[in-house]
């Protein structure tokens, strides 16, 4: 078995606030709806184990793009998200930051009493995980979240993040108890990953077997361990540069939402009548449920979906950001109604955003993208967490009115 992932983050304090968290929420809960009702759980789960997936996912639900807080936030919203949708969404998270870390073997034996499974393999394997990236590996990253996803059958996916104060970095781990594999991939797109290793499950009859395993990578050199993971390491600037995008690739996105013919195009394919910025950020999702691996080497570009809560690249959009809840939730409440349609809609947009790369070329101004976005912010509800704070300040200095 091989942790499939790192990232190392610059190392942020601070909370969300509720007007992004209960947005983010939503966003990312209908996102993980759409990937699992196209291509099942354990591609779900694939992604989650990915560090470059992972972070496209929290920008595109606005999420400051390259901050430690994305991993908090993100496995936050998605434990609110899905928990109470276990029975028909079939995932569900244990753990969390702080306390709630040290929770996880009690809650994955809860979890395995009521679904059949081996609750102390699983609290093992919890255990294991947790140590090999705390204790193992001497890189001077001490665990502080511990997030457990795992499905009905048993199958897991771990993502944790350790502190380290004195380079001011956060380090994120992810590992899946499957086969690090490419994603799903349409046969048009031509994509093979690369397979890495052999498929573990640490809940079968073998599982001690499996446990042998994690005990001999944590007892192996610490290079191998490391080596074996892709890694992302995120830039400590924050705000979006040039040099952080791929801007042929959001340059059909921007062609996608703001030019005449095409935008008209695609706004047939989802619901007639969408705006440019709406559909901008939809088509950035679109990329995020459908996208092959190889697509989310840069995550900054994700952030020009709904922006960030810090203002970078621009404030979040809660007009366009509610618009795109509300194409969400439509189709898969048509899905759910066996109106797949609608959920073709967003594969076929995906589609239309890498025919315009591939075929037109397009390379986007990121200088002017960003300066387009902060002039038309106030009109579709732009909004950061210092926009909070003025408020905060407004209200402590309005005299209050003694009436008794």
């Amino acid at each position: 078995m091989k942790r499939s992932g790192i990232a190392d983050l610059p190392l942020h304090g601070g909370r969300v606030p509720s007007w992004p968290a209960n947005r983010m929420t939503e966003l990312g809960t209908a996102i993980a709806e759409q990937v699992i009702l196209n291509y099942g759980h354990s591609e779900f789960l694939t992604r989650l184990s990915d560090p470059f997936w992972f972070q496209a996912y929290g920008a595109v639900m606005g999420m400051d793009w390259h901050s430690s807080g994305i991993t908090t936030s993100v496995l936050g919203a998605l434990k609110r998200g899905l928990n109470p949708r276990f029975s028909d969404l079939g995932l569900m998270f244990c753990g969390g930051r702080g306390r709630h870390s040290v929770r996880t073997p009690d809650e994955l034996r809860a979890f395995s009493l009521r679904n059949g499974l081996d609750g102390d393999a699983l609290a093992r394997t919890s255990r294991l995980t947790a140590r090999v990236d705390n204790n193992a590996v001497a890189d001077g990253f001490q665990l502080y979240l511990h997030s457990f996803a795992i499905t009905k059958s048993g199958e897991w996916a771990v993502v944790q993040q350790g502190m380290n104060p004195e380079n001011h970095l956060a380090r994120r781990y992810h590992w899946h108890s499957a086969t690090v594999r490419d994603f799903v991939s349409e046969p048009h797109t031509a994509i093979v990953g690369e397979l890495k290793g052999e498929i573990l499950n640490l809940v079968d009859a073998r599982a001690g077997k499996a446990q042998d395993a994690l005990l001999t990578i944590a007892r192996g050199p610490i290079t191998t361990a490391i080596n074996d993971a892709r890694k992302l390491v995120m830039p400590a600037h924050h705000d979006v540069r040039t040099e952080d995008l791929d801007l042929k690739r959001l340059g059909a996105v921007l062609a996608v939402a703001h030019e005449q013919e095409l935008r008209d195009f695609a706004s047939v394919l989802l619901v007639e009548g969408l705006g440019p910025r709406t559909l901008q950020s939809l088509a950035l999702i679109a990329e995020v449920v459908h996208g092959a691996p190889s697509r989310f080497s840069d995550p900054a570009r994700f952030s020009f979906a709904h922006g960030g809560k810090d203002g970078h690249p621009f404030p979040v959009p809660l007009k366009t950001y509610d618009e795109s809840l509300t194409v969400l939730r439509r189709s898969l409440d048509a899905a759910r109604l066996g109106h797949t349609e609608k959920l073709g809609g967003f594969r076929r947009l995906d589609r239309l955003t890498r025919h315009v790369e591939a075929e037109r070329e397009p390379i986007a101004d990121c200088g002017a993208a960003i300066a387009h976005e902060r002039a038309i912010s106030a009109s579709i509800g732009g909004r950061t967490v210092f926009d909070d704070k003025v408020l905060l300040k407004r209200s402590a200095q309005t005299p209050q009115l003694n009436l008794f």
